[in-house]
């Protein structure tokens, strides 16, 4: 019976529709697949952080140079 039965199982794992290598390639594709977008989306974090910083200093650079001016002064909805 016992024998019947490892031949059985042999039989089944012989007949199976997806083999092992073929699922250690797809995880290997999947892997692939989510190491490239993560990869690009520390890229982008990184030029985005480098961006910002540009954008800041041309911002303090510009609050150094002109005090604010009330640009309504002359508009003729304005205050006057």
């Amino acid at each position: 019976m016992n024998i019947l039965l490892n031949q059985l199982a042999r039989e089944s794992l012989a007949i199976s529709l997806i083999s092992q290598s073929q699922v250690v390639t797809a995880l290997i594709v999947v892997v692939i697949f989510f190491g490239i977008i993560l990869i690009l989306g520390v890229r982008k974090s990184y030029l985005l952080k480098k961006e910002n910083e540009r954008l800041e200093k041309i911002n303090t650079s510009m609050k150094e140079d002109e005090a604010y001016k009330d640009f309504t002064d002359g508009h003729m909805y304005g205050g006057n």
